[in-house]
């Protein structure tokens, strides 16, 4: 394999990676008697994947209240709390 194909193969691979994460983050369901709320998760505390795909885990936040990240919540308390349920959060 040359240089090229080599840096290809690389590049495709991360691609691969970024695609996944967001394909998780849009998978990831709240557990029972919880909701999934955009914009309340503090710097290092949101529970999975970004919604844009730029990182694939949990903790990874790097702002407070970021409108792509999220945090499960107690059922009924997001906009409450200031956040933004799926569908909002997706938009933003």
């Amino acid at each position: 394999m040359d240089q090229q194909q080599a840096i290809r193969a690389a590049i495709a691979g991360l691609f691969a990676v970024g695609l996944s994460g967001a394909a998780a983050a849009q998978q990831m369901t709240a557990p029972k008697g919880m909701e999934t709320c955009y914009g309340v998760a503090k710097a290092g505390q949101n529970d999975c994947a970004t919604a844009s795909g730029s990182h694939a885990c949990a903790g990874m936040s790097k702002v407070n209240n970021d409108p792509k990240e999220f945090k499960f919540v107690k059922a009924g308390t997001c906009v409450q709390m200031g956040g933004k349920l799926p569908e909002a959060g997706k938009k933003s």
